[in-house]
């Protein structure tokens, strides 16, 4: 008898596992919603420095139930805000996808263009030319175009920022809407008319509720002041007041400094532009009713006044800690928004930033390490002296923007010189100015290849048609500015190219890496996870360390 139970038990056993093994395995995870988050100009050691100061439900918990790439760079030149965006949801770098800055020396046009301005496109909930804007000069696709394919357009995409080219590039070219902020006296949400005629009805409801004007409060520290150890005194040297403002301290009298900095604009400089953001993107999500089906929705969005503070006041400000604090809050918030409206184990987060960010360099100056501020103007003064002396003639420069050199070639072929001639001789004249760390011609740039160091992060960012005929990057630490407060970011070094990278929720493992990740990955690991086709242009890899691949 026994011998009969072992045997059916036997039996039982192999039927149910030869099932399990003929179940269909699906070699993708469908969340209803994707939510891809970036804060403008964090630093990876944000997440370390403040770490005892947050709270349980915001950055703690996407590391300790995420996963966290604690070693993820840009890996390309220039680390702005425009190109961090397209580069992250793109999948590749600004020589495939074209924005090699928030605004370039257009060769065609002969003048300076930004990123996503569009003459052809008319504003939408504002009767200013702030609306005036489209994806239309980045050239690949994005992983939230991809979406669209891959879901013959049912899956929405939204993209919401206070900056313009925070949410028109990450939503892509074929997004259902992009909103951004307008502040100046206004304060409203407003797009283009690349995407639609009207606002919807929720957009203008949340516009009509005056939620803008609820921030105009005075800003303090969250916590007593005295506890922000991880920070400089709140009076020092290195940092910039607002319009009106003696000294950059606290409390901050938004109300009073209202009308001398900008109005609505000043919402953005202070972290109530975030939690400005947050309820924005909770109203899309259930205005847009995303993740309410099996047809995976995405909405990306960029938390922008952490950047402000940061031009303002500083890497190591009370200001920045305090800001970062609040964000917390506010993603936060947007989680346990998510569980209730999406549910909890049904959505996926990615976060990550667009560029870190310089300490300021005054303040590398006093503590006596390598840093300060590099004379743009003398460069140009000297360059156009050698040129005359050498050449002369005194229009053979077109532009100097981004750190590269834009030639006159009209004038070139007129005087009988090639490009490549002028080329090589700007970089044995700049090589020797104070404060020039290298430089390589365009010409290097389109017939050799690099593979290491700062050269192969500016051939990254070299793009054939739109950049520059001579490239130069200025010494560790140095910006070019004559001002000596806040800080600023655009260089290949560690301290600019070092930025968090975050996944959390569903398809998503529990732990880290230390290995070296970099920012086209992000597309290309959301792709995989997805199952559906890469961006056009990617040139990453996926992270396979943070999906659950079986």
């Amino acid at each position: 008898m026994k011998k009969y139970l072992l045997l059916s038990l036997f039996i039982a056993g192999f039927i149910n596992a030869t099932a399990q093994s003929k179940e269909d395995v699906k070699p993708f995870t469908k969340p209803k919603l994707v939510v891809g988050i970036v804060v403008d100009q964090m630093r990876y050691d944000y997440l370390v420095r403040f770490w005892d100061r947050y709270q349980d439900g915001g950055f703690k918990r996407m590391v300790n139930e995420g996963f966290n790439c604690k070693n993820n760079h840009f890996n390309y030149i220039p680390t702005y805000t425009a190109v961090g965006h397209a580069s992250v949801y793109t999948g590749t770098t600004p020589n495939v996808h074209g924005v090699i800055g928030n605004n370039w020396y257009d060769k065609v046009a002969d003048r300076m263009v930004y990123c996503t301005e569009d003459n052809n496109a008319n504003s939408v909930g504002t009767t200013s030319d702030a609306g005036k804007m489209s994806p239309w000069r980045m050239e690949s696709s994005t992983i939230t175009d991809q979406l669209k394919l891959a879901t013959v357009s049912k899956g929405k995409v939204i993209g919401v920022s206070v900056k313009d080219r925070g949410s028109i590039l990450p939503a892509g070219h074929a997004a259902d809407a992009a909103y951004w902020f307008h502040g100046s006296d206004e304060g409203v949400w407003i797009t283009s008319d690349y995407y639609m005629e009207e606002l919807p009805k929720w957009v203008k409801k949340f516009n009509k509720s005056n939620q803008a004007e609820k921030y105009k409060k005075v800003w303090n520290t969250l916590y007593d002041i005295d506890t922000y150890h991880q920070s400089l005194a709140d009076k020092n040297a290195y940092e910039g007041p607002f319009k009106t403002q003696e000294a950059a301290v606290f409390p901050y009298d938004i109300p009073a400094l209202w009308e001398k900095n900008g109005a609505f604009d000043l919402i953005k400089g202070v972290p109530f532009g975030n939690s400005l953001t947050a309820d924005f993107a909770m109203a899309a999500i259930e205005g847009e009713d995303l993740g309410q089906d099996d047809i995976t929705d995405f909405i990306a969005i960029s938390f922008s006044s952490s950047d402000y503070v940061g031009h303002r006041f500083g890497v190591s400000a009370v200001e920045t800690q305090d800001m970062y604090l609040r964000l917390d809050l506010d993603i936060e918030r947007l989680l346990n928004y998510l569980d209730d409206k999406v549910g909890q184990g049904e959505y996926t987060v990615f976060l990550t930033s667009d560029h870190a960010a310089v300490e300021v360099p005054a303040y590398l100056e006093d503590l006596k390490i390598p840093g300060g501020y590099a004379d743009s103007k003398g460069f140009r003064s000297n360059l156009d002296t050698f040129l005359k002396e050498t050449y002369n003639s005194e229009d053979l420069v077109k532009n100097i923007s981004n750190g590269q050199i834009f030639l006159n070639q009209e004038r070139l072929k007129e005087i009988g010189i090639t490009s490549k001639e002028i080329e090589d001789a700007i970089v044995n004249e700049i090589k020797n100015y104070k404060h020039v760390a290298q430089a390589y011609t365009g010409y290097a740039m389109r017939n050799q290849t690099f593979t290491r160091g700062i050269a192969s992060k500016l051939q990254l960012g070299y793009n054939f048609n739109r950049s520059g005929d001579v490239l130069f990057v200025w010494e560790p630490g140095y910006l070019a500015t004559s001002s000596r407060t806040g800080t600023s970011h655009g260089t290949g070094y560690a301290y600019d190219t070092h930025a968090p990278l975050l996944f959390f929720g569903k398809g998503i493992n529990h732990g880290s890496t230390v290995k070296r990740t970099e920012i086209p990955d992000i597309a290309n690991t959301i792709a995989a996870l997805l199952g559906i086709a890469f961006p056009s242009g990617s040139n990453g890899e996926p992270i396979s360390e943070a999906l659950q691949l079986d």
